[in-house]
């Protein structure tokens, strides 16, 4: 009888519960770690299992039966955990417990289960516990505890881990021993988890961290971030042949990482905690290493006790510094150092502790050259040289050999400008003496880039722009600080980037495409600084080869194409610059408004259009029956809408110009049609070749009869080269280049009124020419209501005679049919006006991908 009770505790007389989401598992799990408690080979495999187990119970527990974790605590199970991991039980059972121990916290959602667990100070003797740190298994799981602990801190739950009286915090001060571990996953787990326990706010811990901890682990990871610096300068130094790259990326991410971690502490308002990192900041990184390092003149190779670094290197991490980091005393203080030429020490105001160094008045002198001396001053070699520092940056814009250091003295300065901390007060650029100087570099800059054999790479046109724009054009039209002489130096490169442009104009067949596809590219993609200095790439001289895979507008052209490339956008942009000193809008470019076209799922309506039947028969066999409708710039399939006559669902839609057409030898009445990706779609100057690049739409069209077919090649043929030579004129007329369309025959020829009347009895295949209706089943029949195509003022793959080179805008929309679009909403766009558009709109992709129209197919 007492042995029944006492199996029934323990979970039945030792017979395992079928459940194993019950209390009955639970201690019949309990019962096998009291036979079990002193670990042995034989007895591992089994301990690993039910540590296992008893998490998954404890888990399902906290979310369904509160007497799982009742059980747990009055057994005070968790000191079984506690008594393996001081028998020497090997990394095996050791890795269970923490896995165990992780999951079971991360998991926990009831508070005062969380409570439970942490009472009686065994998660502490856990945090403490000396573990073979050697193992890498083990070093993981530990951190990742580590971290899910300090997950679940709030004013609450710290004090079960601080302890005011003993002054006692384990959880931190064992988890910053490893900021500097060599696996990265480590160290950034050690970041999280000191910014959660600062976020908690307690001013008793916080006290602690300050007076105790502070200091050094401040001094020691910014010592840590400067060994980091020197290891990517060496990078940069050695690696001019660009076969480094992936490390230097590995490099330049850590270091961002760094930075981050860095404002993300700023960020927080710590006072106490602020005024130490600062103090740290300034005396073992910002001075000695970002800001020496701009010196003119012979390079040092150290300012105290740090090694210096190249200027680019200098240039570049001040520049993250201020794209980055908005604490005002930090910002603020470094651009004191950057361009006043008072020749003093500045440190921001706040810092009390014995390494630092004021501009202040009320120190004795004893104290003066206490602080001088101490290890962490700056050399007065380095501080003589701080007059120096906005000159150097400057200089840098001048145009030589290349754009190398330009890049990032732009980037700086560019940063410095956005930098909110910076202007919080007022706008820098309004209060900055020395504007009327770097405007005059940034205008000789864009000169010199304009040339044809200019060595300045896109990009940094690109940036000189923007921060011409930032420091010179205000809001208001006709408005910027630009006097006559700039103006005409930079009309003046404009024309010569005109010229450059039309050399290529005039010789390069693909000049077309590639035009679209740079204006595109600029609208879509605009310059991001805060991405651009993340490319690690930037850092090593500038080539001018494809092989290295750098990011062409980065690198300089190779070939005639990629300096025809370079030449549109180097006009493009200095277009755009022309325009927003001038307060005007783009009316020109793109050259096409693609949201005037038509879509993929657009409804039409085709009463009194031209159609032509044919089945589209894709590269799996797959035969589909569509209407071909030809506009004046795209090419369009259509199924007929079963719920409306005379209407029709745009299944396929691309750009008449890319449009490539061929006959077959074997068959009369079939036609192989390739739509090419556009210009305007993303990846039409992707890095892989023409050759590997999928098209939008490859088929075969089969028509009812020859007849057709050969009017389909006609219109499709002429509609290319007529689409083509439209936007060329376009272009022409934007470079200033005499161009002039052929010109069709005049309405009423005999030559057009037979074109006209074979078009249509090709389409109608009868003597008379009558309107079409579609069918739901595809058939032609007279249609009785008038049929007419969604906005056609005449039947598409017509000539359009007439037709002005200027484009088109829509007139009220109750004199058009309308496109219906998907979403039911109906909007007037006559389809005959689409060839070009006047208004600047920032176009999506008018192509989806290849699948993706084979699919709507």
């Amino acid at each position: 009888m007492f042995r029944s009770r006492s199996g029934s505790w323990f979970g039945g007389s030792g017979s395992k519960p079928k459940n194993p989401h019950s209390l009955e598992h639970l201690k019949y799990l309990y019962n096998v770690m009291i036979k079990n408690q002193t670990v042995s080979e034989s007895n591992r495999s089994l301990l690993v299992e039910t540590l296992r187990s008893i998490t998954e119970i404890l888990i399902w527990g906290d979310q369904n039966d509160s007497s799982v974790f009742d059980f747990f605590l009055e057994k005070n199970m968790l000191s079984f955990f506690l008594r393996i991991m001081k028998q020497k039980c090997g990394s095996f059972v050791c890795v269970q417990l923490l896995q165990t121990l992780n999951i079971l916290f991360e998991n926990i959602r009831n508070e005062t289960s969380l409570y439970y667990l942490l009472s009686n100070n065994h998660v502490n003797c856990i945090i403490v516990h000396k573990f073979d740190f050697s193992d890498e298994e083990v070093m993981a799981y530990y951190i990742s505890f580590l971290k899910t602990l300090s997950l679940k801190l709030n004013i609450h739950t710290i004090h079960f881990f601080f302890n005011e009286n003993t002054n006692d915090f384990p959880l931190y001060t064992e988890a910053i021993k490893f900021f500097n571990h060599s696996e990265s996953m480590v160290r950034i787990a050690v970041r999280t988890l000191t910014l959660n326990v600062y976020k908690v706010g307690d001013e008793a811990m916080l006290n602690f961290i300050r007076d105790r901890t502070a200091a050094p682990y401040f001094s020691n990871l910014v010592w840590f971030i400067g060994n980091h610096i020197v290891e990517l300068d060496n990078c940069v130094r050695a690696d001019a042949d660009h076969q480094s790259r992936g490390r230097l990326s590995d490099l330049v991410a850590e270091h961002l990482d760094h930075i981050h971690y860095v404002n993300d502490i700023l960020c927080l308002s710590i006072d106490n905690l602020n005024e130490v990192l600062v103090e740290q900041l300034f005396q073992r990184l910002l001075l000695p290493l970002y800001i020496n390092s701009l010196n003119k003149g012979q390079v040092q190779t150290k300012s105290g006790d740090r090694p210096m670094v190249s200027r680019v290197v200098s240039l570049f991490l001040l520049s993250q510094i201020f794209l980055i980091i908005h604490h005002k005393p930090l910002v603020v203080t470094i651009l004191k150092l950057l361009i006043n030429f008072e020749g003093n020490q500045i440190m921001p105001s706040g810092s009390n502790h014995e390494s630092s160094v004021a501009i202040e008045d009320n120190i004795t002198d004893e104290e003066k050259e206490q602080r001088m001396s101490s290890s962490t001053a700056v050399s007065s070699n380095s501080i003589s040289n701080l007059t120096s520092h906005l000159e150097t940056i400057l200089d840098c814009l001048d145009p030589a050999e290349n754009d190398y250091e330009a890049l990032f003295g732009l980037s700086l300065l560019y940063a410095i400008g956005q930098n909110r901390g910076v202007n919080e007060d007022q706008p820098f650029w309004n209060t900055t003496e020395w504007k009327p100087i770097l405007i005059a570099k940034l205008v000789l800059l864009l000169t010199s880039a304009c040339q044809m054999t200019s060595k300045i790479r896109p990009v940094t046109v690109d940036l000189a722009i923007n921060l011409l724009i930032a420091v010179a054009i205000t809001n208001q039209p006709n408005h910027h600080g630009l006097d006559d002489k700039n103006l005409a130096v930079l009309e003046q490169a404009k024309e010569e980037s005109i010229m450059v442009a039309r050399t290529f104009f005039k010789s390069e067949d693909m000049f077309l495409e590639l035009f679209e596809a740079e204006v595109n590219e600029i609208i879509k993609r605009p310059l991001q600084v805060e991405y651009l200095l993340q490319d690690s790439s930037i850092l090593l001289p500038p080539t001018g080869t494809p092989m290295t895979g750098i990011e062409f507008t980065k690198r300089l052209p190779c070939g005639e194409v990629e300096r025809a490339r370079r030449a549109i956008r180097v006009f493009v942009l200095m277009r755009r610059l022309s325009i927003a000193i001038s307060g005007e809008v783009e009316t020109q470019l793109p050259l096409v408004c693609v949201q005037q076209c038509i879509k993929i799922s657009d409804i039409l309506d085709l009463n009194n259009s031209d159609l032509i039947a044919c089945t589209v028969v894709n590269r799996e066999g797959t035969r589909l029956r569509r209407f071909l409708v030809i506009d004046p710039i795209q090419l369009i399939l259509v199924e007929p809408d079963s719920r409306r006559l005379g209407w029709g669902v745009a299944k396929f839609v691309g750009f008449l110009q890319d449009v490539e057409v061929t006959g077959d030898k074997d068959d009369s009445r079939c036609l192989h049609v390739t739509v090419h990706n556009s210009p305007t779609s993303t990846t039409f100057l992707s890095d892989r070749s023409p050759a590997h690049r999928l098209p939008q739409l490859a088929a075969r069209f089969v028509f009812d009869d020859h007849i057709r077919c050969m009017a389909a090649k006609q219109r499709l043929s002429k509609g290319r080269i007529k689409a083509r030579q439209r936007k060329m004129h376009l272009i022409g007329k934007i470079l200033d280049v005499n161009t002039s369309t052929p010109s069709s025959p005049p309405p009423g020829t005999l030559h057009a009124l037979r074109q006209d009347s074979i078009a249509r009895h090709a389409i109608l295949g009868r003597g008379l020419p009558g309107n079409l209706g579609i069918s739901p089943t595809g058939t032609a029949f007279p249609s009785p209501f008038g049929i007419r195509p969604v906005g056609f003022r005449r039947a598409p793959g017509l000539a359009v005679t007439g037709r002005s080179d200027t484009p088109v805008r829509p007139r009220s929309s109750s004199a058009h049919p309308t496109v219906q679009r998907g979403n039911g909403n109906k909007e007037a766009i006559p389809l005959t006006e689409l060839s070009t558009s006047a208004d600047h709109s920032q176009n999506s992709d008018q192509q989806d991908s290849s699948a993706g129209q084979a699919a709507n197919l």
